[in-house]
């Protein structure tokens, strides 16, 4: 969806590099996927094209941090009670 979008903090020797892939268009998402000493970041279309791919070596992201898009509130939403422990 437009607006998703993934940050991803890197060492780079002795300090850290920041990077961000976003969806840029509606209809678009951001797909992570990792294995094999690599985590892939990837911008796709609705059909599954890849529009911007970004490929980081594990051992050096520090952390990967997945940004939604706000989401409008549905109708059942405020409804939902919390959650009582009893004594």
């Amino acid at each position: 969806m437009k607006g998703d979008r993934v940050e991803i903090v890197i060492d780079a020797g002795g300090s850290t590099r920041t990077y961000e892939i976003e969806a840029t268009r509606a209809g678009r998402r951001v797909d992570v996927s990792h294995g094999r000493g690599l985590v892939e970041v990837t911008e796709t279309t609705r059909g599954g094209t890849p529009v911007r791919t970004a490929r980081f070596m594990a051992g050096r992201v520090l952390a990967l941090v997945e940004h939604p898009a706000p989401r409008p509130a549905l109708d059942d939403d405020a409804g939902v009670a919390p959650l009582r422990r009893t004594a």
